[in-house]
């Protein structure tokens, strides 16, 4: 009997990476799916799971959004005849009006989009990107003390 892949939150099928760094460093302020331009040997790499997301990030050139600093790990055995670059800038497909709604918010509001999860949809891989703000260090203690008060929340409710 073969395993079910495991859901995501994210708006698609089985979970490939997920960004938990970018959540604890920005507040997300929206959501986009992406598209992204893979090579073969990419590609048995993310069914084989080795992508590393936490340094990523994504920028908007011209007309055009890529992705920087993903790193895929090549198989040994997935890519004999060519030099796989495992930290190549890859190309996100978006929507013209996506992109233009984009590039007006990370120019003007001072926005930045970052990779949160990339996951399977209809057997393409797809990234999730969040236009997010940088949290200051406030924020992110007042995060962490409220995720520690809806802990002891579920605590006392489950025993009292």
């Amino acid at each position: 009997m073969a395993k079910k892949a495991k859901k995501s939150t994210a708006a698609g099928g089985a979970t490939i990476a997920l960004n938990k760094k970018a959540r604890h460093e920005y507040s997300i302020e929206d959501r986009y799916e992406a598209g992204i331009s893979l090579e073969g040997w990419e590609v048995k790499s993310l069914r084989a799971g080795k992508i590393n997301l936490t340094e990523a990030y994504v920028t908007v050139n011209g007309s055009e959004a890529f992705l920087f600093g993903a790193t895929i790990s090549p198989l040994p055995t997935a890519s004999t005849h060519i030099r796989p670059d495992p930290m190549r800038t890859r190309k996100l497909l978006l929507h013209r009006d996506e992109l233009n709604r984009l590039i007006g918010l990370t120019e003007r509001k001072g926005y930045t989009l970052v990779p949160l999860a990339m996951y399977w949809k209809r057997g393409r891989a797809k990234l999730e990107i969040g236009l997010a703000k940088g949290k200051k260090l406030h924020d992110k203690r007042a995060d962490e003390k409220e995720r520690d008060w809806q802990r002891e929340k579920q605590r006392i409710f489950k025993t009292g």
